[in-house]
């Protein structure tokens, strides 16, 4: 089983890229391979003229066709999705995601563009034939802000809300086990004093 993060952003940094960094860090340890895919990594012009028979291009629609659930971040741009993210999605067959958990992300200037999510996005994913779509996150670029060392860093809220949906997509859409406690310990490894 696993899990594949797929970044929707035409930039190298970016702040659905921190979203899935956030979803990883909370999936360590978890049991399902985490694997990640970059658009922005796939050969451009295969991936604009359709060339599914490209290595690039086929290695990726092999990585769709193996996950058990996606996690799909993507910055919203004049209220809809990313458009290497569409192009990409054009690529896929109609039922690309069928018997597949999928929680979408996405990240945008304001407020205002948080409903792209579920108009622009979730219709698409429905008719790709997801199993199952997860309560979306979306997050302003307030909350996710940069650091002086480089790097971006989830504010506490958001964190939280992130958290809450990987335990959603782990529990509910991949009947993972819930972690509890302390790991478990072997008995022949017990010692005890009385």
């Amino acid at each position: 089983m696993s899990i594949l993060l797929i970044a929707g952003s035409p930039s190298e940094r970016s702040r659905s890229a921190a979203l899935l960094d956030a979803v990883s860090r909370q999936l360590a340890g978890r049991g399902p391979l985490v694997e990640r895919l970059h658009i922005r990594d796939l050969s451009p012009q295969a991936l604009l003229l359709g060339d599914t028979a490209h290595r690039s291009i086929a290695a990726a629609l092999d990585q769709v066709a193996r996950a058990r659930a996606l996690v799909i971040a993507t910055p919203v741009y004049k209220a809809a999705y990313s458009g290497v993210l569409k192009v990409f999605l054009d690529l896929l067959p109609q039922t690309a995601f069928r018997d597949k958990v999928v929680l979408p992300l996405a990240t945008g200037g304001s407020p205002h563009h948080m409903l792209a999510l579920d108009y622009a996005l979730r219709p698409v994913l429905q008719s790709m034939s997801a199993r199952h779509i997860l309560p979306g996150v979306y997050a302003t670029d307030a909350q996710i802000t940069l650091t002086p060392e480089g790097a971006y860093q989830v504010h506490a809220d958001l964190a939280q809300r992130l958290d809450d949906a990987v335990e959603l997509l782990a529990s509910d859409g991949l009947k993972l086990p819930v972690p509890h406690g302390f790991e478990a310990v072997a008995f022949s490894r017990l010692r005890c004093s009385v």
